[in-house]
């Protein structure tokens, strides 16, 4: 049936949709135009009167030969990450053992040594040696040369990943969510995202390139998506529209929802009746998340044990001596292949350079290891708001923040940036941590198990983790449930999946005594980390 839309009334978008792919507006199409709305998937009842049975029988017939599943995909992890000698559970192990003397010369406590177990125990049993091997062999390639790297994100939840220095953060200081990292229920891959300085990641890159070869590594591509101004822009020049008037509608969506505004405004410029009005709001609320083109992932490298075109797509990349797969990072994840994150960070280099110039001077040399910790004069400055240059704490926003909150620690630092973030602010927990914090209002636990959640951030939950934690502790949530929650929040902004998740949060912490306040301050910021 060649068939271009599921139902009939999706002509008029079929006709713009057309248009923009062809960069022209809709009344220019002339033959590239469909001729009737009759390309739609028809149903069973309508082909039985266009077409003998015997057709449909064989159609039915053909489309059994072609029988297909993505689950006859079968990912490999590369191998040359293994010595041969070793088992991938044995080399993992041996290097994590090797890590953790060099992190406590002085011996391993029983918590970390119970976590390291554990960790490697699901590891194992997960079967994602392979990973985890494959991001410590590029971290080591990256030590070996002197480029300095860092791992973000969850990976510093995990205590594996401080042994293989994946990442520099000892997950013990902050008391991390592990689950958030690798969970049994959620049975997928974790995510590793390395930073690498900005100006000598190509090398990186071309290691990868060179051990695995083009055949077998390649970059994500990443889905983009119509938002409001693209929408209007693009159905805009689609209906032939002036493209002052519509770069000045983009700019400004204060029309946005109101019909007479936009009424009034066609009609201001002259642009026809309100019949062309309406058509452009409707073609803008029907493409509005739709697929808009194609883009290259930030850093994210698919590497496999064969030529990756056996298992997706691939096309050249604009930039020379590159692959692009064609599936972004969800279709990734529904098939479990192995993504790496090679992430270019500026600030990187110049610590590294900054490195290079004190070391003319320092003996011992610096490292990112020994830089003095806890410098009162560090603190000082950026309690001043003194933070043009500074990683993190350089906003706008966060230099307004920094001499209110006064930072004294590291600690106070994780919370500065933390708290300028539409979560807290949603939920309305800056003010009652400054308050708080400033000894202007009292802190106070429901219970010992709220304590050791909140503790840190004197009773204002201020982290995506504590929130996570708190609906654990505090609605009764399984940590299957929690990870579905996380998983919720993350996607809040585009399918509203954190919402069937209310009634279950706030009804949990009502029947273990909170208040209704609180349970929906708690929710509210859910929904600002989602956003």
């Amino acid at each position: 049936g060649d068939v271009h839309m599921h139902h009939p009334d999706r002509k008029p978008l079929q006709d713009a949709l057309t248009a923009i792919n062809l960069n022209t507006s809709i009344d220019k199409l002339g033959s590239h135009s469909q001729g009737n709305r009759e390309r739609y998937l028809r149903p069973i009842r309508k082909l039985q009167h266009i077409y003998p049975r015997a057709l449909l029988e064989e159609s039915v017939h053909i489309s059994q030969l072609c029988s297909f599943s993505l689950d006859e995909l079968r990912y490999q992890y590369p191998h040359e990450v293994i010595p041969p000698q070793f088992t991938p559970q044995r080399y993992l192990r041996q290097l994590a053992e090797q890590g953790a003397r060099q992190r406590w010369p002085d011996g391993v406590n029983e918590a970390i040594r119970q976590q390291l177990d554990t960790e490697l125990e699901l590891i194992r049993e997960l079967r994602y040696e392979y990973y985890f091997l494959t991001v410590y062999d590029l971290v080591a390639f990256a030590r070996s040369e002197g480029i300095l790297c860092q791992g973000r994100g969850s990976a510093a939840n995990s205590v594996v990943c401080y042994c293989l220095f994946i990442t520099e953060v000892n997950p013990q200081q902050a008391s991390l969510l592990f689950e958030r990292f690798i969970s049994r229920e959620r049975n997928e891959p974790p995510d590793i995202d390395v930073d690498f300085e900005h100006e000598r990641r190509e090398e990186v890159i071309q290691y990868i390139y060179k051990k695995y070869s083009r055949e077998r590594a390649a970059l994500a591509a990443t889905v983009i998506t119509y938002r409001a101004r693209s929408a209007v822009r693009d159905i805009g020049k689609a209906l032939g529209l002036d493209p002052l008037f519509v770069e000045q509608l983009s700019k400004s969506l204060v029309w946005w929802d109101r019909k007479n505004d936009l009424l009034k405004r066609f009609k201001d410029a002259n642009l026809g009746d309100g019949r062309t009005a309406e058509l452009f709001m409707f073609l803008i609320n029907e493409i509005l998340g739709f697929p808009r083109h194609l883009s290259q992932h930030v850093g994210g490298f698919i590497i496999c044990d064969r030529p990756v075109s056996e298992l997706v797509p691939v096309e050249n990349a604009s930039m020379a001596e590159r692959t692009v797969i064609q599936w972004d990072k969800y279709d990734i994840e529904a098939l479990g292949l192995l993504k790496v994150d090679i992430l270019a960070l500026g600030m990187l280099s110049a610590i590294r350079k900054c490195l290079a110039l004190a070391n003319q001077y320092c003996d011992p040399p610096l490292t990112l290891a020994n830089i003095p910790r806890e410098d009162p004069h560090t603190y000082h400055m950026l309690s001043q708001g003194d933070s043009v240059g500074v990683f993190q704490v350089e906003s706008r926003a966060q230099m307004s923040m920094l001499p209110r909150l006064k930072p004294e620690c590291f600690y106070d630092l994780v919370i500065q940036v933390a708290i300028v973030r539409p979560g807290p602010i949603q939920g309305d927990m800056v003010h009652p941590y400054l308050r708080r914090r400033s000894g202007k209002e009292p802190v106070h636990y429901e219970n010992d198990e709220i304590k050791s959640v909140l503790g840190r951030t004197l009773g204002v939950p201020i982290f995506q983790e504590q929130v996570i934690k708190l609906a654990m502790v505090a609605a009764g949530f399984s940590g299957g449930e929690a990870d579905q929650l996380r998983r919720a929040m993350a996607s809040w902004g585009k399918n509203g999946n954190l919402l069937k998740f209310r009634h279950k949060l706030i009804d949990g912490m009502l029947a273990r005594g909170h208040s209704e306040d609180f349970a929906e301050r708690v929710f509210n910021q859910m929904k600002g980390f989602g956003s």
